[in-house]
């Protein structure tokens, strides 16, 4: 299909702004995808937020029995981890993850 404007229907004219899709198949496809990763999206929220929540636990308990807010060493394991299984990106989202966990100072 050319992407010359002029080939291209009313009706995926009007779902190119929202899909940048060519077609009304594709844009109900995008539409649909992006409905699932918006659900995702809600879900990755609410884990983090329940590691956060653990992690609070546990640096309660740590520092009440004496010892640091932080645990270098689990933390340099979890980034391992994390660009273990998700490559140099992962670092970053591990480190996001254990700022976020980390709480007040």
């Amino acid at each position: 299909m050319s992407t010359d404007t002029a080939t291209v229907t009313p009706a995926a004219q009007a779902t190119a702004p929202d899909t940048g899709a060519r077609t009304p198949e594709a844009a109900g496809l995008i539409s649909d995808a992006r409905s699932r990763i918006d659900d995702l999206d809600g879900r990755i929220i609410g884990l983090v937020q329940e590691r956060m929540a653990v992690s609070a636990v546990i640096q309660r308990e740590r520092l009440a029995s004496g010892g640091r807010r932080v645990n270098l060493a689990r933390e340099m394991e979890i980034l391992a981890h994390y660009r273990n299984q998700l490559g140099k990106p992962g670092t970053a989202l591990a480190m996001t993850l254990l700022e976020l966990s980390r709480g007040q100072a």
